[in-house]
């Protein structure tokens, strides 16, 4: 019964390196039923948004996390 995240603060990777990257984020989503990268929500940690906006999306209160 639990939903898990991972919030990241990352940027969009335009470099040589971005496929392993890209390669672990892949990964790591097969293992979480989110994972939000401030880089395409438009915020990063500690923006208290960032938090709002996760709550919401896992349709959870504060207290139930």
């Amino acid at each position: 019964g639990f939903r898990t995240c991972i919030l990241t603060n990352n940027w969009l990777d335009d470099s040589s390196g971005r496929f392993l990257t890209a390669a672990l984020l892949a990964r790591l989503r097969s293992h979480f039923d989110l994972v939000l990268e401030s880089c395409r929500i438009g915020m990063a940690k500690p923006d208290p948004g960032i938090y709002s906006y996760a709550l919401e999306a896992l349709q959870a209160q504060p207290h139930e996390v």
